[in-house]
């Protein structure tokens, strides 16, 4: 039965099956798996209800070319494994079977007898699109084709949304730990998807962002990972509901005007039994050597991304989320660790590729594969590389030689500025060069400056506790921080909890602490970064040119000593002009000159001290009319009040 909900805004419910191709394998199929060009094969392997000869059943596939025996196991054969054998397709290495009776919720896995290896083994399926909740391991036969969306106007209008020159502000989400029920403090009152999807909906629409981007949804075995250790590589966690609970948060957030984007991880897998390690009792996925193998950092395996078989299958679960889920983006972790044959290995732990370099062939070509074919079949989507060192064009098309993402995050700009924004005032001076950098390579890529979870975690402690001096002062700096990172050129994306001055670590284990906003600073804060949303959304001149050097100007970067900043933004024809003024230390500075290119008023559209922000009060009132003095090269200048700590926004308007 379809469930209900008294949302007004809830997402239409599972209605008249959507029509689904026939799952049965066929020659042709085979040939495309084998060439790894099968860009739908989730709907040939894996568990899939459906009709034959009359029958209502379950069909079954499996990629296991080692296997000497394979079987489908389950709840409705008292997991026998010498009950429903599955037949060898010819010498492809797929096997399958249809089972009458079987169909949606059945509880399943595969029994794998390997070949010459004597291993007997359960595993979970590889394409199962719903998992039973951890601690339990085995796959649920579940019909995908069962919801049908309300989202249409959000897909049709996504292409505009996901431009270069868009207004792009994402909120990275925790799903477990960013809110839970009123009374939980542990992991067994976590929310239901659907109960998720309208609250952080209206949240976001409050807050002004424009897409979600969720830590790892992919199904999981340990809490303790985010997900980044993933076993089901087509199934949303059994965490928060089943899939079709998942398709109403999407789509609930769609209706919102909210885009959701996931953290995918092809960079490694955990080695669980129940998983894709020696599925088959060899080395299927994986390598087989160790060297090119296994992170021992993590404890994880690395993909194959030589075989063909495995890239079709990291392929097509890319392509499934955002066919099946409506998904508007994969963000791709831990890129670096597969470019780099050498990432985190010393010598003698690495194996060089056959021109004895260091460089990961194999998983470049698999990565420009794997951007062509998302870009080919679904252009309005966006994906997003963590890379995190100066890799050459990660954000350039693949037919220019690059390696195909659409945009990379600025890690550079992360760490210099939270390097710059962690060191006392009076030491500011000295480090000047950590607000100014990233200018000097900022239309290499098409870049997110990301404030993520990465940064709160592991002893980092929140981004408010990385800030100098007293309570107020904490809350100023970070003010200005965030105001800062709207005032430069790139697409922004801030961890949750940051948002409003969450003072601790985050942890997946417990819900955000959404009391402090009882406290007015920390609404202050909130207020403030709302309203830098909308300032961003709204001025053309602050995403226009996010990507291209023509929207960016400095006025003055030089003025260490004062720890003073001045910047243009603008949109293409220069039309709209936006100031930014920011004074980094606690220093009130009055009577402070900056020059602007032309006369007229100058409207104070945002101000980080303002006292409805937590701020001291120290402003311009309402903006000043430009002195025809040259100052900085200009031929105008503003003569300006600039608050301890702060940062201020101007716009040119008459």
């Amino acid at each position: 039965m379809a469930r209900t909900s008294s949302d007004p805004k809830a997402p239409p419910e599972t209605a008249d099956p959507v029509a689904s191709p026939a799952p049965f394998i066929t020659d042709f199929d085979l040939h495309l798996l084998a060439k790894g060009d099968h860009f739908d094969a989730y709907n040939k392997l894996g568990a899939h209800p459906t009709v034959k000869d009359g029958q209502a059943g379950t069909y079954f596939a499996v990629w296991a070319p080692n296997a000497h025996y394979m079987a489908v196991i389950g709840d409705w054969n008292g997991w026998n494994p010498a009950t429903h054998p599955m037949r060898r397709l010819a010498d492809s290495g797929f096997w399958d079977c249809f089972i009458p009776g079987v169909g949606t919720g059945a509880i399943y896995k595969y029994f794998v007898d390997s070949k010459n290896c004597g291993i007997k083994q359960q595993k979970a399926d590889p394409y199962g699109f719903y998992h039973e909740l951890r601690p339990r391991t085995a796959s649920i036969v579940w019909d995908i084709s069962k919801y049908r969306w309300g989202d249409r106007e959000w897909m049709a209008s996504r292409k505009e949304r996901h431009a270069l020159n868009a207004p792009i502000s994402i909120y990275e989400v925790h799903l477990g730990s960013w809110m839970r029920a009123p009374e939980a403090h542990t992991a067994g009152h976590l929310l239901n998807y659907r109960d998720l999807g309208p609250r952080l909906g209206d949240y976001c629409q409050r807050m002004g962002f424009t897409h979600v981007e969720l830590l790892p949804v992919t199904e999981h075995p340990f809490d303790g990972s985010w997900g980044y250790q993933t076993t089901g590589y087509f199934a949303p966690t059994s965490r928060f509901g089943t899939p079709d609970d998942f398709r109403a948060f999407v789509d609930a957030l769609h209706q919102r005007g909210i885009g959701v984007l996931l953290d995918w991880v092809p960079a490694h897998f955990p080695k669980d039994e129940h998983g894709l390690a020696l599925f088959d009792g060899t080395r299927l996925y994986e390598h087989a050597d160790w060297r090119e193998g296994e992170h021992k950092d993590w404890g994880t395996l690395i993909f194959n991304f030589g075989r063909w078989e495995v890239r079709n299958f990291l392929v097509n679960s890319a392509l499934f989320w955002l066919d099946q889920y409506h998904l508007d983006g994969l963000r791709v972790d831990a890129v670096a660790s597969m470019l780099y044959r050498n990432y985190s290995r010393k010598e003698g732990e690495w194996i060089p590729n056959q021109y004895g370099g260091k460089e990961n062939i194999e998983a470049i070509e698999f990565l420009r594969h794997l951007n062509y074919w998302v870009y080919n079949k679904h252009p309005d989507v966006m994906t997003m590389a963590e890379e995190s060192t100066s890799w050459p064009m990660v954000s350039r098309p693949v037919y220019l030689g690059g390696l195909g993402f659409g945009l990379k995050w600025d890690m550079g700009w992360m760490h210099d500025t939270l390097r710059y924004f962690g060191k006392d005032p009076v030491y500011r001076k000295f480090h000047h060069n950590d607000l100014t950098f990233r200018m000097l390579y900022a239309w290499h890529e098409n870049f997110i400056l990301p404030l993520s979870h990465d940064e709160v975690v592991h002893g980092k402690g929140s981004l408010i506790g990385k800030m100098p001096g007293d309570y107020w002062q904490k809350f100023a700096n970070l003010r200005a921080l965030f105001g800062y990172m709207f005032a430069q050129p790139a697409k922004k994306l801030i961890f949750m909890g940051g948002e409003f001055g969450q003072f601790r670590e985050w942890s997946e284990a417990m819900s955000l602490d959404w009391h402090v906003l009882e406290y007015p600073m920390h609404r202050g804060l909130q207020n403030w970064v709302a309203d830098l949303n909308r300032l961003y959304k709204n001025e053309k001149a602050l995403h226009e040119q996010d990507c291209e050097p023509g929207g960016f100007e400095w006025v003055d970067c030089n003025d260490s000593d004062n720890g003073v900043i001045a910047l243009l933004r603008y949109n293409r024809d220069r039309s709209q002009k936006i100031l930014f003024v920011a004074n980094f230390t606690p220093i009130p500075r009055y009577g402070y000159r900056v020059g602007v290119p032309e006369g007229g008023h100058w409207a104070e559209v945002l101000n980080s001290d303002a006292t409805c922000y937590g701020g001291s009060g120290v402003g311009n009132f309402g903006g000043f009319h430009a002195d025809p003095w040259s100052w900085h090269g200009r031929s105008h200048s503003l003569n300006l009040n600039l608050p301890p700590l702060g940062i201020l926004a101007f716009k040119k308007v008459l």
